[in-house]
């Protein structure tokens, strides 16, 4: 069980320090010890080493809370492994390493029960038995600045009640100091980032997300925005219960993202096809998106609705930029080089004078984004997101060089961010699809080729209507 959170700015710096100290002395110790081992013995010891860095991860992370955990949980969405040129692992030494790391978005070590409830007594300034009729003391689920937990209104409505952690604000400013410093000590290897934009993005997001009536406003934003969707469903906020450090939104129950996994391939495809629509439709269709797809924000419903939660980093897209991401993908998938290096130098994400030719930028397009723009079925493996970042980082494609003094705005790279979570949580999934030809219908308004698709827009024309008086 989780004690106090730590919140100086060295004690978490401290903590990130020696954990990374603990994995690469491990890692040596493996290297070595393997050099004389027979395979079946070099297989043991490097599955225990994956368990035992995955169990540090889950301990160290998960007690530090705030901006740590949530850093954790972005690695348990990713097939991190991959990136580190694992490959010979085996699926089950993958699978394992994997398994013990999404405990961070689902089972991360627990705040004590009354010191939750001291929280929230403190919030209504009254007793917890006057508000809730029910509230049961074990949490349904631990995020990164909250737990989670099941109550009942005197109404009778189940509810979900979300609790913020103790002194979570102040550790949350902790990190983005140290994640200043960190972007600082960034600066000769990516040059683009002394701009600080995307730094000043995070911080304003990050620090909004300690309290909870922003997110009650956002996340009541987009439940208006699907209310009545055929497939998607976002809880009901009771607005006048959530305060700034406790949110109260109606409790919705289904298959956790794990369970999701398990099932056959038509029904992963379907639940892929629903989490594209949410996160890349949201955005280019209504020009807004939220920037925290992980499998803990996802349930699938007894009625085969897929439940969305957590809206705490929400962001809106004004239409020119909106529109300069729907041009790059155009010309990419046509194949337009040349206008392709023109919109990104335009734009500013290039400099005039950047050595990165119309032919690379249009390699680095379709090597990235090429589920999305090839007219194909295409069933996404689990290591294809953090491929695609590779594409950006790693020095050996030959893209890196060219692109390093890149200028990404802020509102760009957390729609990277949307887009590379999304592609994670379809390859977890292996979800396949023809993703082109429904990204077509925010591309160039086609109609829908898919039955979830017509549904959609079937629900869209209902709504255009009514708003009309039609």
């Amino acid at each position: 069980m989780a004690q106090d959170i730590p919140t100086s700015r060295v004690r978490r710096g401290t903590a990130m320090g020696k954990l990374v100290a603990v994995q690469a002395a491990r890692g040596a110790g493996v290297a070595l010890s393997t050099v004389r081992d027979s395979d079946e013995e070099r297989a043991l010891r490097i599955e225990q080493a994956l368990a035992d860095a995955a169990e540090d991860l889950v301990t160290v992370l998960g007690s530090m809370k705030g901006l740590a955990m949530k850093a954790g949980q972005l690695l348990s969405t990713f097939d991190v492994l991959s990136v580190f040129g694992t490959k010979s692992l085996t699926p089950q030494q993958r699978d394992r390493f994997q398994r013990k790391l999404s405990a961070l978005y689902d089972s991360a070590p627990q705040v004590p029960y009354a010191r939750m409830r001291a929280v929230v007594e403190a919030e209504y300034g009254q007793p917890l038995d006057q508000v809730f009729a029910e509230f049961d003391e074990r949490p349904i689920g631990a995020a990164s600045i909250g737990q989670v937990y099941r109550a009942r209104l005197a109404d009778g409505r189940a509810v979900a009640v979300k609790v913020q952690y103790p002194g979570v604000d102040v550790a949350v400013r902790a990190d983005l100091k140290n994640l200043a410093l960190v972007v600082r000590l960034l600066r000769t290897v990516m040059p683009a980032l002394s701009d600080h934009a995307l730094l000043r993005e995070l911080t304003t997001h990050l620090a909004a997300e300690t309290d909870y009536r922003v997110e009650a406003a956002q996340h009541d934003s987009v439940a208006r925005m699907y209310r009545g969707h055929p497939f998607i469903r976002v809880p009901e906020v009771l607005l006048e219960l959530c305060t700034r450090r406790v949110l109260v939104t109606e409790l919705a129950e289904g298959l956790r993202f794990d369970e999701i996994a398990a099932l056959p391939t038509a029904e992963r495809d379907r639940v892929g096809e629903i989490l594209f629509r949410f996160f890349a439709g949201t955005m280019l269709r209504e020009r807004r998106f939220t920037g925290d797809p992980h499998p803990g924000n996802v349930l699938l419903a007894p009625d085969g609705t897929v439940v969305f939660l957590d809206f705490g980093l929400f962001k809106h897209m004004d239409d020119t930029a909106v529109d300069f991401e729907i041009a790059c993908a155009r010309a990419a998938a046509e194949f337009r080089a040349g206008d392709l290096r023109t919109l990104l130098v335009d734009y500013g994400v290039l400099e005039q004078d950047t050595t990165a030719s119309a032919e690379l930028c249009l390699r680095l397009f379709h090597e990235a984004t090429g589920w999305l723009l090839t007219d194909a079925e295409i069933r996404i493996a689990e290591d294809t997101a953090a491929t695609a970042i590779l594409a950006f980082l790693d020095p050996r494609r030959g893209y890196f060089q060219h692109l390093r003094q890149q200028y990404a705005p802020a509102e760009h790279a957390i729609a990277r961010r949307v887009e590379y979570g999304t592609l994670a949580l379809l390859g977890q999934l292996r979800a396949g699809g023809n993703w082109h030809r429904i990204a077509r219908e925010w591309f160039y308004g086609e109609p829908s080729r898919t039955e979830l698709g017509v549904l959609e827009q079937q629900w869209l024309t209902e709504i255009s209507q009514s708003a009309y008086g039609v």
